[in-house]
């Protein structure tokens, strides 16, 4: 049960043997028949599950992952009872931490409730499957992994930057069309700014945008092509695209890069084969996916092709109706479309899981898992509540907005599915707890100062007697939001022993190919100030010299490093950095080239997970500059990694607990909460400006028109994939833009509403910064539409700031 490859199953007769001497048919059918019994209704379903496609819509706390695991166990124990094959049951899932999660859930299942070996399945990431079926078959996949550097670029990586200029060589006349905008007078400077801001901003937002929207959707830059001939635009926004698309996989293949849309795309390419995909599926008795709402088209289709036992016949016109009752296509997908948190920054769009949802429901295939039991009731009758008064409002004003049509139901933010309390004699221990005080508080404080002072009194409240009892997280929704509660909560929770957690500084791993970076350049250039203060900054930060003034030792490296014999005596504290900087300078010489970064890992004294991080990134950079091994060349690829690239951290412990440990107060952005939950949870900072947040197009690219390029490409493609009639023009694809960061914004609301078990806190302070960039910079700001109706719903639970000001 590997993510890496697939090993061989184990022999059949051992099974046999196995079953014969431990679990007698009858017996195992009343394991199974256990199992079943301790399920909720839903979950029931999913583990009655023998054939054929199935749906399962689950809201959340539901149990979605638990279902799963125990109707993967009851599918392998009858694949056991019933066949002597050896196919496998595959089950796939969007992360890392979720896929460890789910295997060992399923081996339980397996170990102690069936009594049967811990085989006969397979947990995969979807990128992780698609790389294992690229890699056995490298011939038809066109992957050769030794040879290729797998990257995920960002729009200022040099294949993007390099793309928009050869592009722009290729197409003088477009690009001159770009620099006219919608209105130009022909002045130089104006002429200067504008190329600056289409080279360095809008073509390169554009080329990531597309490529990675169309790319992840299996389309060619020559069909991206072919639909900009649809388009009226005066830009030819998708023509411009797909040069950019074209230029960029031109780039990609000359240097033996690849993304991880590629990975898919490689897989896909090896099931063309008609041997390779009979191999593969002839391996597989069934596909079990978590998370569906998160797939995009093209990953469907992968999952699609495995899991169906005749000839897969692609993607009809008409949907998903190729399915009946009796379809061979054996694939369980579970999911929620209404935590569907990721569709404006990857291809996933809620539609295709609603569409599957739909057209299983047609064929009496769909399950709903709606008995949620993590929250306490208050939090579920606030989470439906703000559901349907979203959509109520989205369809009132899409009606106003557009009075000869009907709205369209399946792009309403969320799918109409109520959580429900679970039943009485529920197997789950604690379900739908009693509230902590009201069990939902509704704050509206003077500015963002008060509150944090509200806040902390209520941290001091739950945790300060006795911290390892509770749980407790602060949700924000962008990462410096974060960084400034961090700093004002840190004196509070070491006066009060209460362990704060903040997540997007601590947990990305980030800082170690930054790190590493700095004191590479310090040792290929000790003599630059700027350099050695880099590094001397990194050792401070990893503790491993004393704090002190940096300022001082860089301004003259030579006399820090290497005093003469007539330089006054250095501190203990300037000796203890100067030794340490030499020695990295002594590793330089004598160290091949390598090693160092092994080494500086070592020498920054970093935790088992970051040795891995650094591991990765040796290999990595090593690999890419084989053949040309240099200093230069290993601080050129470093420095790319840094300025322009999604370095992918090793987790090499489950971040799960890490992030939910009792008597830590953990803040982290709505987005990274997904599929946790807290006994506690505070929403600070319920501001419109964030929730939903509008569109804002910089006033440096406003020549081009009110609207981005990117936004408008993305929408086009998605309406295309849509089946739409027509591919909207302009203004009408920036209002089907507005609409999905809209309609995704609620949903993180709700998503972070439903984290919460006993109390969930929930603000909107009267004066806010604009942006968070500069949080002193405090204004009047809304609150986010639906808190003010939540305080109208909910009027108990409106807190009394006056007679809290009081105890303060």
């Amino acid at each position: 049960m590997s993510d890496s490859k697939f090993t061989t199953p184990v022999v059949q007769e051992l099974l046999d043997s196995e079953l014969s001497e431990r679990s007698p048919i009858p017996s195992l059918q009343k394991k199974i028949l256990a199992i079943r019994n301790s399920l909720r209704p839903g979950q029931q379903q999913m583990a009655d599950w023998q054939s054929g496609p199935l749906a399962i819509s689950a809201v959340p706390g539901a149990g979605k992952s638990t279902g799963m695991a125990a109707a993967a166990a009851i599918a392998i124990a009858r694949q056991y009872e019933r066949s002597s094959s050896r196919r496998q049951l595959v089950v796939v899932t969007f992360t890392r931490s979720a896929a460890a999660n789910i295997k060992a859930k399923i081996r339980k299942f397996l170990r102690d409730d069936l009594s049967l070996p811990q085989t006969g399945f397979f947990v995969y990431t979807l990128h992780g499957l698609a790389l294992n079926i690229a890699n056995r078959h490298s011939d038809l996949s066109g992957l050769q992994l030794e040879n290729v550097i797998l990257i995920t670029p960002t729009q200022s990586h040099r294949f993007i930057r390099t793309a928009v200029e050869q592009w722009i060589t290729n197409n003088p006349d477009v690009y001159l069309r770009l620099l006219e905008g919608h209105q130009f007078d022909g002045e130089e400077t104006e002429r200067l700014r504008r190329q600056s801001v289409l080279r360095t901003e809008v073509l390169p937002e554009l080329a990531n945008t597309v490529i990675h929207e169309a790319k992840s959707s299996g389309i060619s830059p020559e069909l991206l092509r072919e639909w900009s001939k649809q388009t009226t635009d005066e830009y030819a926004i998708l023509s411009v695209a797909a040069g950019l698309y074209e230029q960029y996989q031109n780039l990609m293949r000359s240097r033996d890069f690849i993304d991880y849309d590629d990975m898919i795309l490689a897989a896909l390419r090896v099931l063309e084969n008609d041997s390779a995909r009979h191999i593969e599926q002839n391996q597989i008795f069934a596909v079990f996916e978590d998370e569906a709402q998160d797939s995009s088209p093209l990953q469907t289709q992968l999952l699609e092709i495995l899991a169906s036992n005749r000839e897969y016949e692609g993607m009809n016109t008409d949907g998903m109706n190729r399915f009946s009752k009796h379809s061979p296509l054996n694939l369980v997908r579970v999911g929620d479309p209404n935590q569907a948190i990721n569709s404006t920054f990857t291809p996933a769009d809620p539609i295709y899981f609603r569409q599957f949802c739909e057209e299983c429901d047609r064929i009496e295939r769909l399950a709903t898992m709606d008995r949620a039991g993590r929250s306490t009731r208050i939090i579920i009758e606030a989470a439906n509540f703000t559901l349907k008064w979203i959509n109520n409002q989205w369809l009132a004003t899409t009606k106003t907005n557009n009075k000869q049509q009907t709205p369209d139901n399946r792009q309403v933010p969320f799918r109409l599915q109520t959580i429900h309390p679970v039943e009485v004699g529920d197997p789950q221990a604690n379900a739908n707890p009693a509230p902590v005080g009201q069990g939902l508080e509704l704050y509206t404080p003077r500015d963002i100062h008060h509150t944090v002072e509200l806040l902390s009194q209520r941290v001091i409240e739950l945790l300060g007697e006795d911290p390892t009892k509770n749980s407790a997280a602060i949700l924000v929704r962008e990462n410096r939001q974060g960084r400034w509660l961090a700093e004002a909560l840190t004196p509070l929770c070491k006066e009060h022993k209460i362990t704060l957690y903040d997540v997007g500084e601590r947990d990305r791993r980030s800082h170690v190919p930054q790190e590493i970076l700095a004191l590479l350049q310090f040792c290929d250039r000790p003599h630059s100030p700027d350099y050695l203060k880099a590094a001397l900054e990194a050792l401070v930060q990893r503790q491993l010299i004393p704090t002190q003034d940096l300022n001082v030792l860089a301004s003259l490296p030579e006399e820090f490093l290497y005093p003469g014999p007539l330089a006054a005596p250095q501190p203990e504290t300037v000796q203890k950095a100067a030794r340490l900087c030499r020695s990295l300078l002594r590793a330089r010489l004598e160290l091949p080239l390598y090693q160092l970064i092994s080494f500086l890992a070592l020498t920054l004294n970093y935790d088992q997970a970051e040795l891995a991080t650094a591991d990765k990134l040796a290999e990595r950079v090593n690999q890419q500059i084989a053949g040309n091994s240099s200093m230069g060349g290993m601080l050129s690829a470093l420095s790319e990694i840094v300025s322009s690239e999604r370095f992918e951290p090793v987790e090499t412990e489950d971040s799960e607990e890490r992030y939910t440990r009792r008597g830590q107060l953990t803040i982290i952005t709505m987005h990274k909460a997904k599929g946790l939950d807290w006994d506690y949870v505070f929403l600070p900072f319920l501001h419109e400006n964030l929730i939903p947040g509008r569109f804002w197009v910089p006033p440096q690219s406003q020549f081009l028109g009110d609207f981005t390029l990117s936004e408008v490409a993305r929408a086009q493609i998605r309406a295309t994939l849509h089946e739409e009639s027509v591919i909207p023009d302009v203004s009408q694809a920036w209002e089907v833009a507005k609409n999905l960061k809209t309609s995704e914004e609620y949903r993180l609301l709700y998503v972070a509403m439903t984290r919460a078990k006993l109390l969930l806190w929930m603000s909107a302070a009267q004066k806010a910064p604009f942006t968070w960039s500069k949080p002193d910079n405090l204004q009047e700001q809304a609150p986010c539409p639906v808190f003010p109706a939540l305080k109208r719903q909910f009027p108990e639970c409106v807190m009394n700031l006056g007679a809290m000001s009081n105890k303060l």
